[in-house]
């Protein structure tokens, strides 16, 4: 019995232990589970958004971005661009492999192995954590990384709930990683993080910090930039250069440990400076400046209304009603719809604006003002003003206008608007702008810093001469070149597009055209003498010439225009009406308002440049105006083209018409005004121009005619009281003219842009006389040509 007891025994001992180990194995089994479908609950929560937001499936298949627009020249050079965030997209294989493989060796060397959590790296922080080894690596790989760019922390989460936001990552990570490919996600890598100092995206940063392409980078360069991505306020390559250095050396260590790299490489590139070659981000410099801020404010202009001007604004509402009416880039933005149904924003949906501009025009244009202005005729027009009572106003005015003239400017200025709104009295105000401050100027060395007084500032900057300038293809409307002032970040105003000024006698060509419709040619003579109008009211008006050559004879028409000649402009203005010069302005491009007087022909309108160039390109391009254009095409981020130019013409006159007035105008190069053009500059080509002096030599004129560019020119200062005292430096041929011919020297000089320096293409049937007796009569040309006369009024 004891026996088999003990039998009994001996057989039950085994099941008495695994009921033993029974209870805990199934309890460590529920809670493994337990915590598995907590787990799983929990993460599914997360996906869900329950936890907090979750992008949705759109929102990570289109994760938004603020793109840069960006503007190009008709050679494919980016000058400038429109943003809220300076960024631009750039595909995979536009990376230099140099950035892949540093990211990945420094950020998340198995990132070609993992699906988005690297499990590996995160035991390495945990291991990290319990061994208080600070220096054991993080665990977020370059997904998650990428997900907390795409979807930002809030700055004011409670820590429990960026507990919950590092869960999300992780979610978003995976989700990254199932949605797109790894070259995909290395891509978006770098098109999405902030480089600092408006370096947004690897586009802008490789172009600020080193004046490069993302493809072209070097090692040394490649291996900065991701360094800045541990932390880029402190790796701040402007700021912290020996930090940013080191960490440098980092990446390039960290290649070296991953076979990135060659030992001896990282050995020679570690001793090598950041070479920083900073490009400041700035929309007020670059190139064209003043032709891309006309860009903007045309493209995202809105549908002109009356109530929204001023009442002193009736001439700039028609001009804009009639842009927004016959230009389907003026305020395309507000007139096109992205497929959502919202109007396209220039500062975030990555356009692409194709322009006419060439950049090597560009470049002579904003040289030869540059050229002009600042080593020549400022430096002639200051030392006139030296012994000036009130420079840099002329001395016809009078020292109460002089003040006048500040207090006007001083209402004008941004400091007097917000000190106004802040409550300020006027007395204050004043007070304000008289006391002396800091700040920079401008020279034509480069800014300076000094301490003026905000009146004494204005008072200054009135005293420099400004200028306008346009170039343009006569057959096809395209503008090759635009230059709204010597300086954009000095001086804002738009002398091309928005500036008028009075024209002076670059308007007579508009009247002699008529002439030359009505049968009248070049060599047809009309008597030189005084012409009489009567005005409305019953008074007898006379026009006066500024000197007594050839007084009293039979001269040509082209005598009379080459030479400027107000006796012959009236005469001509006898055979036709007032009326009809506007008219013909009109159907020629100009919509600014010409008043119908006799007077016309003095030029006292104001008109922009804009609209001189388009008129004068009439003559060149057989009769037929053709509104300057400045866009080709208008792409979206990914190559689509949303809109191209067409170009807007209509016939004015006959080829006929139009070539005899081509030759007159070239009589005014080889034999008038601009004769300059041929015995100072060497410009022998066949060339057509107009120069243009209005009263008191406050504005000066030349408008050029090539059979392939037609450009004009505008000089003069801000207020029509600064200007020179006499007539040998303040006539169109002095203060216009040598822009055109500098711009023109340049333009030839380079072959690439193909110009062939042609002659004028003359019509079939054409045989009208055109080698007028008085061209070579240099005696009778002699005093005109001493004086190189201008038009007065």
């Amino acid at each position: 019995m004891s026996e088999r007891n003990t039998e009994f025994n001996s057989d039950t001992e085994p099941i008495s232990k695994l009921q033993m180990f029974k209870k805990p194995l199934i309890i460590f089994w529920a809670v493994f589970s337990i915590c598995v479908l907590a787990a799983v609950l929990f993460f599914a929560g997360v996906s869900n958004g329950t936890f907090g937001f979750m992008p949705s499936f759109e929102e990570l298949e289109n994760p938004k971005n603020s793109l840069a627009t960006e503007v190009y020249t008709v050679d494919g050079n980016l000058i400038g661009k429109f943003y809220f965030e300076n960024r631009s997209f750039v595909e995979y294989h536009e990376l230099s492999h140099f950035l892949v493989d540093a990211l990945i060796a420094t950020e998340d060397v198995r990132f070609n192995d993992h699906s988005g959590i690297d499990v590996r790296g995160l035991g390495r922080v945990a291991k990290g954590l319990v061994t208080g080894n600070k220096s054991a690596g993080g665990g977020s790989t370059i997904s998650q990384q990428l997900a907390k760019m795409l979807f930002p922390r809030e700055s004011f989460e409670k820590k429990m709930e960026i507990v919950f936001r590092k869960f999300r990552e992780w979610v978003i990570a995976v989700k990254l990683e199932r949605s797109y490919t790894k070259e995909e996600i290395m891509t978006m890598y770098f098109n999405k993080f902030d480089f600092l100092n408006l370096a947004v995206g690897i586009k802008s940063a490789a172009n600020v910090y080193f004046n490069t392409t993302p493809d072209s980078l070097k090692i040394e360069q490649a291996a900065m930039l991701v360094g800045m991505a541990k932390n880029p306020s402190y790796f701040n390559p402007l700021r912290r250069p020996e930090l940013t250095l080191n960490r440098r050396n980092v990446v390039l260590s960290q290649m070296v440990r991953y076979d990135y790299l060659s030992k001896m490489e990282f050995d020679s590139l570690k001793n090598l400076p950041l070479g920083i070659d900073f490009q400041k981000v700035d929309h007020k410099r670059g190139m064209a400046p003043y032709f891309r801020e006309y860009l903007r404010t045309s493209l995202t202009a809105n549908e002109p209304l009356r109530d929204r001007y001023p009442s002193y604004a009736d001439q700039q509402f028609v001009k804009d009603s009639i842009e927004w009416e016959t230009n389907p880039f003026y305020g395309w933005c507000n007139k096109n719809v992205k497929a959502d149904g919202t109007p396209y924003n220039i500062y975030k949906d990555g356009l692409k604006i194709f322009t006419t501009l060439d950049s090597r025009m560009q470049r002579y244009a904003e040289e030869a003002v540059v050229e002009h202005l600042g080593l020549n005729l400022q430096k002639a027009f200051n030392r006139e003003k030296e012994n000036h009572k009130y420079p840099p106003f002329s001395d016809d005015l009078a020292k109460e206008d002089v003040e006048q003239n500040i207090e006007t400017s001083m209402r004008r200025s941004e400091r007097y608007r917000v000190l106004k709104k802040n409550g300020m009295s006027m007395d204050s105000i004043r007070l304000v702008f008289k006391n002396p401050t800091k700040m920079k100027i401008f020279t034509w060395k480069g800014e300076r810093d000094t301490i003026l007084s905000p009146n004494d500032s204005m008072l200054y900057m009135k005293g420099f001469l400004r200028a306008g300038f346009m170039s343009m293809e006569p057959q096809t409307g395209e503008v090759r070149a635009y230059v709204g002032g010597p300086n954009y970040e000095h001086f804002m105003y738009d002398m091309v597009n928005v500036g008028k000024r009075q024209v002076g006698s670059t308007i007579k060509p508009f009247l002699y055209t008529l002439a030359m419709q009505e049968g009248l040619g070049p060599c047809d003579k009309v008597p030189n003498i005084p012409q009489t109008f009567i005005l409305p009211d019953g008074t007898p008006w006379t026009s006066k010439n500024s000197t007594d050559a050839r007084s009293g004879e039979m001269v040509t028409l082209k005598w009379g225009l080459a030479n400027s000649v107000n006796y012959i402009s009236a005469w001509v203005l006898k055979q036709t009406t007032p009326e009809s010069v506007v008219k013909m302005a009109h159907e020629m491009g100009v919509i600014s308002e010409i008043d119908p007087v006799p007077s016309i022909f003095l030029g006292t309108s104001e008109i922009t440049v804009y609209e001189m160039v388009g008129a004068y390109s009439t003559f060149v391009n057989k009769g037929v105006y053709i509104k300057p254009s400045f866009i080709t095409k208008i792409e979206d981020h990914k190559g689509n083209v949303l809109a191209q130019s067409v170009p807007r013409k209509h016939e004015v006159m006959d080829e006929r018409t139009a070539y005899l007035m081509t030759n007159l105008l070239q009589g005014v190069v080889q034999r008038g005004t601009g004769r300059r053009l041929r015995f100072t500059y060497g410009l022998n080509n066949p060339i057509g121009g107009k120069t243009g002096t209005t009263q008191n030599h406050s504005d000066g004129w030349f408008m050029g005619i090539t059979p392939e560019l037609v450009s004009g020119v505008w000089v003069g200062a801000e207020d029509r009281s600064v200007h020179f005292e006499g007539i040998s430096l303040g006539q169109g041929a002095n203060m216009a003219l040598p822009i055109w011919a500098l711009y023109m020297q340049k333009v030839y000089a380079d072959k690439s842009l193909g110009l062939t320096q042609g002659d004028f293409e003359k019509p079939r049937g054409v045989s009208i006389n055109l080698d007028c007796d008085d061209e070579s009569n240099e005696s009778n040309n002699k005093e005109l040509i001493e004086s190189e006369n201008e038009d007065f009024f």
